[in-house]
């Protein structure tokens, strides 16, 4: 876990605009009573949000947009994930059946 100093360092950004990200909800840091911290994918959250504003040209309500399609398709991925871990404990003949039901519905 990232310190918010250590966080600004290596994010190469100032205070302020971590502040800004962290109020508009497009980083949200782990909070402990004395300290909040940053994780890796918030510093790759934080790079992506600077390619975005500064090379891309990205607004704001762009950015926001964006970062909540991100997090959907974050999330249907770890929905399948657990979807695909759950089919692989069925019985042989059930994931048969599953299988033949969806290249039915396929076609």
């Amino acid at each position: 876990m990232l310190e918010y100093e250590e966080f600004c360092l290596r994010a190469r950004l100032e205070g302020a605009t971590v502040d800004a990200w962290v109020a508009a909800g497009w980083l949200i840091p782990e909070r402990t009573e004395t300290r909040r911290g940053f994780s890796e994918a918030d510093l790759a959250r934080a790079q992506l949000i600077k390619d975005l504003s500064r090379d891309l040209g990205v607004n704001d309500e762009g950015i926001a947009v964006i970062l909540d399609l991100l997090d959907q398709i974050h999330g249907l991925r770890r929905g399948l994930r657990t979807l695909s871990a759950a089919l692989a404990q069925l019985p042989a003949n059930a994931r048969a059946d599953l299988r033949r039901e969806l290249r039915d519905r396929s076609e």
